[in-house]
């Protein structure tokens, strides 16, 4: 890490890698900053297109995951029920907290993640 006041260069991203996704139909994942892409570890910043009827594990992961829709409705189960997320709608999910993601529309979302820290598998903690 470099010194707070001492001079640095942007880092430029030019283009996403794309990341193998969880769940019961192909997701999109496009990964532009973290662990994968651009070896960053303090955050993770992902674009996510999913299909109508999509669902993955739950998971209890040890970041905050921070999300916007763009498109469709993004369906968030946690412990006491669940709540659907539409276009122009932000959720928080917090570390430590159990949460299962889907989109139940018939044309699915888009929709950017933020995960702080950066998404790892070994931190998310799926479901069998």
């Amino acid at each position: 890490m470099i010194p707070y006041g001492e001079a640095t260069v942007p880092t430029f991203i030019s283009k996403p890698t794309r990341v193998e996704s969880a769940g019961n139909k192909p997701k999109l994942i496009d990964e532009y900053v973290g662990r994968v892409n651009s070896a960053t570890s303090q955050t993770s910043i992902a674009h996510m297109r999913s299909p109508g009827g999509w669902q993955e594990p739950g998971q209890t992961p040890e970041f905050d995951e921070f999300t916007v829709v763009l498109r469709g409705t993004l369906r968030v189960e946690h412990h006491t029920g669940s709540m659907d997320v539409h276009s122009g709608q932000a959720v928080i999910a917090h570390r430590g907290e159990w949460v299962r993601y889907s989109t139940p529309g018939a044309d699915g979302a888009e929709y950017i993640a933020v995960c702080l820290p950066a998404f790892a598998l070994d931190t998310v903690h799926r479901d069998e």
